[in-house]
């Protein structure tokens, strides 16, 4: 759509756990992507803690929101949108970030879009690989989430085809990496270890993948346990644990499951391509396996750099630019973020907007219920 503007500029907020990232995107360029981390924060704890996180994106955004618009090279006032992860994920680091763009389009008479941090992990693809084909088969795989997705809408119409009924997939990678006493987040060092190791060691459970078992759900909650007491039963037994024959073996069993899972899920669909997502797609062996099934059954695999796999901002903008492009209805003032919000809704849209005023393109136009004096006194 370029009637104003060759394509839509927007700024993207993301704080849905430990991260606070802020990505400036125009179309399915990326201009900026800053990141300001809280892990080492965490580490000594052995997990996310939710208060700890949330005080740090609230100390982080402003700066951090300085530095994607420098290093994208614009002005906020140049900005035809603003888009922040509005949920799944840590309800009190949502706040911070939801209330951050409220404020930012308030002060700016820009038009607010809160999107799903599922359905930016998909979309993220397009800054690297240009646009996504629809219908489009992803598996996202994180801390917080396994599952398989069918888009075949990005802005408007994705459907759940599975979804872990236990331990994530990286949730699985952070409880065997502290066992094995490797330290947190256990997604990157397990990767480490598991490229000296013997994946064929150890032969641990594939889950959920029996004749009677849900065809695109996934369990790791019995692996984790199975690693765990194997590891128990050397220690009791006085003899070494072999780490790296152990994170290979343990890697094996997570990413057979989830690439076997997916390339099914793509035959029966009849699509003819994989996007894979969320942190754990940074992994090694996940993308060297999926790249080697994909390629025997006929499937184009489309993975993002392992830096656009984490939670980041680039992922937020790229959908809101997406969303200003196909014209979907922006967001109220009254948004809220939403800690399970479902995958099916790929964003919140308004009901509330004045006069038929919908934010549109957020091109020109001043909205009913933006101050007029807020946009040049609010941020200078």
């Amino acid at each position: 759509m370029a009637d104003l503007r060759d394509e839509p500029l927007v700024l993207g907020i993301e704080t849905s756990c430990d991260e606070t990232g802020v990505g400036v995107v125009r179309g399915t360029t990326l201009l900026a992507d800053a990141v300001a981390s809280s892990v080492d924060e965490h580490a000594r704890f052995g997990g996310v803690v939710p208060e700890v996180a949330s005080r740090a994106h609230l100390e982080a955004m402003v700066p951090t929101i300085d530095r994607a618009l420098k290093e994208a090279g614009v002005s906020a006032r140049d900005l035809d949108g603003i888009a922040v992860t509005a949920g799944p994920g840590l309800a009190g680091a949502l706040l911070v970030g939801v209330s951050a763009a409220k404020a930012y389009a308030y002060a700016l008479g820009k038009p607010l879009y809160g999107v799903n941090h599922l359905a930016s992990h998909i979309c993220v693809d397009q800054l690297e690989h240009g646009p996504l084909p629809e219908p489009t088969m992803a598996l996202l795989v994180s801390g917080g989430h396994s599952s398989l997705l069918l888009a075949t809408d990005i802005t408007s119409d994705v459907r759940p085809l599975g979804a872990t009924i236990d331990d994530a997939a990286g949730e699985a990678f952070d409880k065997v990496a502290r066992v094995l006493n490797l330290g947190f987040p256990g997604g990157p060092v397990i990767d480490r270890y598991a490229r000296e190791g013997d994946p064929a060691a150890i032969a641990f459970p594939r889950g959920l993948t029996g004749p009677r078992d849900a065809a695109y759900d996934f369990s790791f909650s019995g692996l984790k346990t199975a690693v765990a007491r194997w590891i128990e039963a050397r220690r009791a037994a006085g003899e070494e644990v072999p780490v790296r024959d152990v994170a290979a073996s343990f890697q094996e069993a997570v990413v057979d499951v989830l690439t076997r899972k997916a390339v099914r899920a793509c035959k029966d669909a009849g699509v003819d391509h994989l996007m894979i997502g969320g942190g754990v797609a940074a992994n090694s062996r996940l993308r060297a396996l999926a790249q080697e099934r994909c390629e025997a059954a006929g499937i184009r695999l489309r993975v993002p750099r392992p830096k656009l796999c984490t939670d980041n901002g680039a992922m937020v903008a790229a959908l809101g630019a997406e969303m200003v492009a196909r014209n979907r209805a922006a967001s109220d003032w009254d948004l809220s973020a939403d800690s399970s919000l479902p995958v099916t809704d790929p964003h919140v849209p308004g009901t509330s907007q004045p006069h038929g005023h919908g934010h549109g393109h957020g091109h020109g136009h001043s909205h009913d219920h933006v101050h007029e004096v807020s946009k040049e006194n609010l941020y200078s």
